[in-house]
């Protein structure tokens, strides 16, 4: 604390000796008010981050402030007015036409039908109409979807022997084919484990939620056993697979790549200690089939990014972690791109501690405006996503560089000005985004780079909605196994198949093809891929009989 003088003191000090004093307490006003400003915003952003929506767009993070910037936002000189034909005529429209007559029946054609007939007796109508005195009329129908819990069949296999009796082959024996099984001596089928997979890894269901909703059902399958039949199914049929989809992932010319946190609990460290699953998928803009891969580490460091690409030539859309911009100086034909969707995060947060009741302190913050520039950009990429890479970039070089190129301008005259907190989230922003501006400009140089990392982020969230739910995994070899497992699911999601039918496909097909050494031809792999076009047609169907 600051020493407190007396009043002799301060009446026998001298003029310059006062004046050090006075300025030694307006350092420490200025510095208390922006800790209290910076703690009041902190304050602010967790209440909003607890109570409010988790958004970035900037009409709904400022409430209503869009109806005040009506006019601006729509203002186009070069749009002539409508004539009064069509003034009328737009109020002339008829109203909003009713429900397509059928449609019920159309949406439910898939789903096997049942018809149940309402009669009336025929002596009941003789007594209202009088005998003779009535006729049937088109019958009146509506529709109702019943459901019915999984049910299960025990398939009881024969399998018929045979010995001889008499001749050259007495006393031999010949027994019918044994049929392919998934693990020896197991009830397992390719369509129980593929619920399993579909409950756990799709549905984010933990195991015992999941056996407890099979007992329900008159099924008791214990958790250890559907974790070994999953862990076993990862490390027997789907690793080959798995394989071969790292390798074509790393065949794009960009990729992108994300981490979160996870807790093994068995992992040879203390309690508490945090290991990561990452997340590579091929360029969301790229013309190449959609992978997406999980790999389990222990740590973040870069040596795993750094071994994973360690042979791949092309542009890395991530984060700003430093561990990508080293892996950029480290591997000759890389290329990191940093997301522009990190870069308005620190702005959004500005605007959300400001509150939607401040409309007017909004509109003139600095993140404000922050946003609406990069509001812009994004504006005018949105309108680029079906164009081929070289007409994107073209229009990108035309359309959105100049608008990156003054927003960077912007950045460095704001911060020259010295007008904002050094400590607050509009701060941080600014200088994230000047720190970050070699790599947010990176997309401006190639037509298949994406504007920001948010493929990675969705790539992750079936993942992080499921760590929730079961919070912790036991082992490493359980995390490497879910880690093979979410990049066949994921990568299937992308490729638009249903997942159950998928994996089941796949665990009908694999025990056939593997050999006894674990291994499979690589040609065969190919045709089993999420993005092959010859999988079987219930791989693509929503729904089934």
């Amino acid at each position: 604390m600051c020493r407190k003088f007396t009043p002799d003191e301060l009446n026998t000090m001298d003029h310059e000796s006062k004046n050090d004093v006075i300025y030694q307490m307006q350092d420490r006003l200025d510095k208390l008010e922006h800790d209290y400003e910076n703690l009041m915003e902190q304050v602010r952003l967790a209440n909003q981050q607890r109570f409010g929506r988790n958004t970035e767009k900037l009409d709904e993070i400022a409430g209503q402030l869009s109806f005040f910037n009506e006019a601006e936002a729509n203002c186009n000189e070069n749009v002539p007015e409508p004539t009064i034909e069509e003034t009328i005529a737009c109020a002339m429209k008829p109203p909003r036409k009713r429900r397509k007559k059928g449609q019920r029946e159309e949406d439910l054609r898939d789903f096997p039908q049942e018809g149940i007939s309402h009669d009336v007796a025929a002596e009941e109508l003789d007594d209202a109409f009088g005998r003779g005195n009535w006729k049937s009329m088109p019958d009146e129908i509506f529709w109702q979807l019943r459901f019915e819990p999984a049910r299960w069949t025990a398939e009881k296999h024969v399998i018929k022997v045979y010995v001889g009796t008499g001749g050259l082959h007495q006393d031999e024996f010949l027994r019918g084919d044994h049929p392919a099984t998934l693990f020896k001596g197991s009830i397992a089928t390719p369509s129980l484990e593929a619920a399993v997979i579909n409950a756990k890894y799709v549905n984010s269901n933990p195991l015992d939620r999941i056996a407890r909703d099979f007992q329900e059902n008159g099924l008791n399958l214990s958790k250890q056993t559907m974790s070994n039949w999953t862990i076993w199914s990862a490390e027997r049929y789907f690793l080959p697979l798995y394989e071969w989809m790292k390798k074509r992932q790393l065949e794009a010319h960009v990729n992108q790549c994300d981490e979160t946190p996870l807790e093994v609990i068995h992992d040879g460290r203390p309690a508490g200690s945090k290991s990561y699953m990452w997340v590579h998928l091929t360029g969301e803009l790229s013309p190449v089939p959609k992978i997406i891969i999980y790999e389990y580490q222990k740590t973040r460091h870069s040596d795993h990014p750094k071994e994973y690409y360690k042979d791949f030539t092309g542009f890395l859309m991530t984060d700003g972690l430093e561990q990508y911009h080293k892996l950029e100086r480290d591997l000759e034909g890389v290329t990191n791109a940093n997301c522009m969707a990190h870069a308005r995060r620190h702005f959004a947060n500005a605007i959300k501690a400001l509150g939607k009741g401040n409309q007017k302190a909004v509109r003139s913050s600095i993140a404000y405006k922050a946003l609406v520039r990069i509001g812009a950009i994004y504006d005018l990429e949105g309108a680029l996503k079906d164009l081929t890479p070289e007409e994107r970039l073209k229009e990108r070089q035309a359309s959105i560089k100049p608008l990156v190129e003054e927003f960077f301008a912007w950045i460095r005259e704001t911060l020259a000005d010295q007008k904002v907190l050094p400590k607050g989230e509009t701060a941080k922003g600014l200088n994230y985004c000047l720190n970050q501006e070699k790599y947010l400009k990176v997309f401006l140089t190639d037509g298949e780079v994406p504007i920001d990392d948010s493929a990675s982020e969705r790539a992750l969230r079936n993942f992080t909605i499921g760590r929730k739910n079961w919070v912790t995994i036991n082992t490493v070899r359980g995390a490497q196994a879910s880690a093979i497992i979410y990049s066949l699911t994921e990568t299937a999601r992308a490729n638009d198949l249903n997942i159950y039918y998928y994996v089941r496909h796949l665990l009908t097909e694999l025990p056939q093809l593997i050999y006894a050494n674990g291994k499979i031809e690589e040609s065969r792999l190919e045709p089993l891929m999420p993005w092959s076009k010859t999988l079987p047609a219930d791989c693509y169907s929503k729904r089934r009989k």
